[in-house]
């Protein structure tokens, strides 16, 4: 039986990528092109320069996803690109292209949502299990979603000001750490102690949403007063006691969140899921709470955006016949629940 080939393509922030994956779980290839250095000197990612990178580089890592498959188009079976959350100019690269090459080669366009693949991207290491509750923590993202059957999302926990990877880079700053600062900042705990005890935000709550402004505000109030009172701080210790808050309100909101929904898997997905400490904290407490709960979460090089997450999402979209047509746009505010396929 003649397996199915999706095209992916990755463009809703500072990583252009594609990918050409069959069956939603094999990776025939997968290219990034990363736009770090460019947005280092500014400790963050600006825009208009990563639209700008985009366009240079799209067509280079298209081609290099073919030849490092060994495909042709003759053997892609449709084209799935991120519509959205995202950076606007952005994903309007992306899009273009995917609609592009759609019309040229006639061939489904499949419109996919960024924060499914970050789910999704757990299927290409195993089976997705339903129900299942996945926790998405990313530089713009905390959310706790419910998927009680393949391809139907419900967000039941989200961040109400700061996303937990915003966080890290914006205390990573303060420590003077280079661009991002989260996988820096997880280094740094390692080689430190929870000693300043920070804050723990809405641990107390019923609610499964999330906090961490108070946190961050905390850290640099901690930081600020020190200086002025001529104190010394050790940098590992912040990193050690910031990570170290942090990971105590993921892993104790998911906690709840198992309670009340009975799911047979636990997926962690999105940037911040390459954070060590968080990795290991859901681990422990899982063994400890929900031992019969399988967890999955994604090898480091695909906790990142990339486009191998897209082609796996936009599988079950494909089964569906879940199809965008040449009018799809930019979403880039887009609700995860919107993604559900009816």
């Amino acid at each position: 039986m003649r397996m199915t080939t999706i095209l992916a393509i990755e463009s809703s922030c500072d990583e252009t990528s594609t990918a050409l994956i069959e069956d939603g779980h094999v990776i025939l290839s997968h290219v990034i092109a990363t736009q770090i250095k460019s947005h280092m000197r500014f400790g963050g990612v600006v825009p208009e320069i990563a639209s700008r990178h985009h366009v240079e580089v799209i067509t280079q890592v298209l081609e290099a996803a073919f030849s490092e498959a060994g495909k042709t188009w003759d053997d892609v079976d449709a084209i799935a690109v991120t519509k959205g959350p995202g950076l606007v100019g952005s994903l309007l690269i992306g899009i273009t292209a995917a609609k592009t090459l759609a019309w040229i080669h006639q061939k489904p366009l499949i419109g996919t949502d960024h924060i499914a693949g970050h789910i999704y991207a757990n299927q290409l290491v195993a089976s997705l299990q339903f129900p299942l509750m996945a926790l998405v923590v990313s530089g713009g993202h905390t959310q706790l979603i419910y998927m009680p059957e393949d391809g139907v999302f419900e967000t039941i926990g989200e961040t109400r000001d700061d996303a937990v990877g915003e966080a890290y880079d914006k205390v990573g700053r303060v420590l003077n750490l280079p661009y991002p600062g989260g996988k820096k900042m997880d280094e740094l705990a390692h080689l430190g102690e929870d000693t300043y005890h920070y804050p723990r935000p809405m641990i107390d709550e019923e609610n499964l949403d999330f906090s961490f402004s108070g946190l961050k505000s905390a850290v640099l109030n901690h930081r600020h007063n020190a200086e002025q009172r001529g104190e010394t701080l050790i940098p590992e210790n912040i990193a050690a006691s910031f990570q170290a808050a942090i990971t105590e309100v993921l892993v104790t909101k998911t906690m709840r969140a198992l309670a009340d929904y009975p799911v047979k898997q636990l997926v962690l997905a999105g940037g911040v899921a390459a954070n060590s400490g968080l990795r290991n904290g859901l681990s422990e407490a899982l063994k400890n709470h929900y031992p019969d709960i399988t967890f999955s979460m994604p090898p480091l090089k695909l906790c990142g955006d990339n486009a191998a997450m897209i082609g796996a999402a936009a599988y079950t979209q494909y089964q569906h016949q879940d199809f965008s047509d040449l009018s799809l746009d930019a979403m880039p505010g887009l609700d995860i629940e919107a993604a559900t396929i009816h």
